[in-house]
């Protein structure tokens, strides 16, 4: 069931978040391929745009990500949180920080940035994916980036329950046709990916943007998962046996008859 490691490779790193920043899940986002230009182009981007959140190119269970805030009335020092559990805010030389995401350009190529999302505390939404059709939802009210406010072992620290939904759940029909419809046709023309090439079960995380003018939500992609996305809503397995059964009779040679 798993997807081919070029689409992988396409799909599964942070840098898609770069290359697909014109989308209408995108934004603000910017990748820096060496420790000279992150050196050279991150400070001043902080201090001139706010919270940024920082992302090793590969990497799960949140390490390499970073939330990265200036401090008032000094731009050597900097607040910092990591995503891992268990992790705390830090106030540490800008310099200190550079130097300690030095390793990532080794093994991931790049460091993607992005800005804070202030909506976090309400939650992040995984997009469930067969191919090219939504196969579910998942809503988690996650704690990664957020100051624990009563300490690691406070129930305010841990992060709640995924909660799983089928592709017609109410909420969220105007995040499954822009997946759908809009999103999932363009990243995939950005990529050089055909729909066939798809994983049969993918994922796009999303977290909550500005409201637009009318008060309707946005989204904002902060991760896809394109390799071990389980556990999977109940209504996915049905949505994983139609992509197999289309794809193998889309692959069948015309003089089997079938």
């Amino acid at each position: 069931m798993s997807a081919h490691p070029d689409v992988i490779l396409k799909m599964g790193v942070k840098e898609v978040l770069y290359r697909t920043r014109h989308l209408g899940w995108g934004g603000d986002t910017y990748r820096y391929d060496s420790v000279a230009a992150f050196r050279a182009e991150f400070p001043s981007r902080l201090r001139a745009s706010g919270p940024r959140v920082l992302k090793q190119n590969r990497g799960n269970a949140g390490h390499g990500v970073w939330k990265v805030e200036s401090l008032p009335d000094t731009d050597a020092t900097i607040r910092v949180l990591h995503a891992q559990r268990g992790s705390l805010p830090e106030e540490i030389p800008l310099e200190t920080f550079i130097v300690r995401c030095e390793p990532y350009f080794g093994w991931g190529g790049c460091i993607i940035d992005q800005p804070f999302q202030p909506r976090l505390p309400e939650g992040m939404i995984r997009c469930y994916m067969s191919g090219a059709k939504v196969a579910g939802f998942g809503h988690q009210l996650i704690k990664a980036l957020i100051p624990p406010p009563g300490g690691l072992d406070s129930p305010e620290a841990q992060a709640g329950p995924r909660i799983m939904h089928g592709p017609d759940a109410p909420s969220f029909q105007t995040l499954r046709r822009l997946m759908e419809d809009e999103w999932t046709p363009q990243m995939m023309e950005t990529l050089g990916i055909d729909e066939p090439s798809l994983p049969v079960i993918w994922d796009a995380d999303f977290l909550y943007g500005p409201r637009d003018k009318s008060g309707a939500d946005t989204y904002v992609l902060c991760e896809i998962n394109a390799s071990s996305c389980f556990a999977i809503p109940d209504e996915a397995p049905e949505a994983i046996s139609r992509t197999v059964r289309r794809r193998l009779l889309q692959n069948q040679r015309p003089d089997r008859g079938q």
